[in-house]
């Protein structure tokens, strides 16, 4: 059966037998010819329920969907910070279930999904991950299932959540092909690590799939250039050593000699370049805190944003997979072991079942340094 719903532009012109739905607050089973009801000041039809409350300690289903099908695309928007706390964006949790698992195959905080971790907002443009003034997040990766798909989000912010926004647009479909894979992401954070120990951004991995894309929110600890490392993939029985090893982490999202440019005459200029292309960039750097609003300082250690997509050169796994990435500074004339912190999202589509994912760290163990 063709697949056509996962090519881009040059097949949008082919028609197939998928059915559009669309999940919103507006209407929330996505059923034919339910959108729009929940009525409102204007009346009935014209603009009734735009949002949902999450409320403080609980899980909500945002969309239960019967397939076969495949979501498409996923947006939503909710502030970061109320005045209990400023660390919405990591306060928030995102998962996702396919085919009635009982453990989540996305687990996630919100804010880090859309690569944006470090609990304030800043823009993205790439290809699968967009993030649009002010806040709006979303998500053009396919999520194929064939049984069903569970969205939800939990809140363990302190305080209800007012005014979460979100719409998940998919397609049904009569069946899916046996060759379809499933998709994952799976959040880990190093906050205190070990000379010479790498931080782990994926491990356990088992069965057959292909790695997709890395996001890395890194809070530089130490003096000087912070990012000599080299990510590492270990792929299918690789023990000490990894079959693709990289050059080091600007290398790795596309950047080069520590994102610094050079001025007129010829100096490097130590001021870091932000950026952001379809499959790689760097689009935060900040060492003031922008979350928050009250007068009890601003200094924040370093905090540099990163994407890397590998759409055009997927990392293909038949057996298992391990990712990690090293932690290793430069002085300008000898490289050292660092301890940073560094949080890592994973994403990537293999076969079910998968590994259960480690439980994820409390809110204290996610809150941004």
């Amino acid at each position: 059966m063709s697949n056509t719903w996962l090519h881009g532009l040059e097949s949008i012109a082919i028609l197939d037998d998928s059915r559009s739905r669309s999940i919103n607050p507006e209407n929330p089973t996505g059923a034919v010819g339910e959108g729009g009801k929940a009525g409102g000041v204007l009346g009935l039809g014209r603009k009734g329920r735009a949002f949902l409350d999450l409320p403080q300690g609980k899980e909500t289903t945002l969309a239960h969907i019967e397939g076969p099908g495949v979501i498409n695309h996923i947006w939503c928007t909710v502030q970061d910070r109320t005045k209990f706390g400023e660390f919405v964006l990591r306060d928030v949790i995102l998962r996702m279930y396919w085919d009635d698992e009982e453990y989540p195959s996305v687990e996630v905080p919100i804010g880090d999904f859309f690569c944006n971790g470090f609990g304030t907002k800043c823009q993205i443009n790439s290809m699968p991950i967009v993030v649009a003034p002010y806040g709006g997040f979303n998500s053009f990766f396919p999520m194929p299932f064939k049984k069903n798909a569970r969205i939800t989000v939990v809140n363990e912010h302190p305080s209800e959540i007012h005014a979460f926004f979100y719409t998940i647009n998919y397609m049904l479909r009569d069946q899916m092909g046996d060759d379809v894979a499933y998709f994952h992401a799976q959040w880990r954070r190093t906050a205190y690590a070990k000379l010479g120990e790498d931080h782990i951004i994926l491990d356990d991995v088992a069965g057959r799939g292909h790695y997709v894309g890395t996001y890395l929110a890194w809070t530089a600890l130490e003096r000087y250039w912070w990012g000599e490392g080299e990510i590492k993939f270990y792929l299918d029985g690789d023990t000490d050593f990894p079959t693709i090893c990289g050059t080091g982490v600007e290398d790795y999202v596309g950047g080069a000699w520590g994102f610094y440019e050079r001025n007129e005459k010829g100096l490097v200029q130590k001021n870091e370049t932000t950026y952001c292309t379809p499959f790689m960039g760097y689009p935060f750097y900040s060492a003031i805190d922008g979350t928050k609003t009250d007068i009890y300082g601003y200094d924040a250690a370093p905090m540099h944003g990163m994407y890397r997509w590998h759409i055009m050169d997927a990392i293909r796994f038949r057996e298992t997979l391990r990712v990690t990435i090293q932690q290793i500074g430069h002085d300008g004339s000898r490289l050292f072991e660092r301890a940073d912190d560094v949080a890592s999202t994973a994403y990537w589509y293999q076969m079910e079942p998968h590994v259960k994912f480690p439980t994820l760290l409390d809110r204290e163990g996610r809150r941004p340094r």
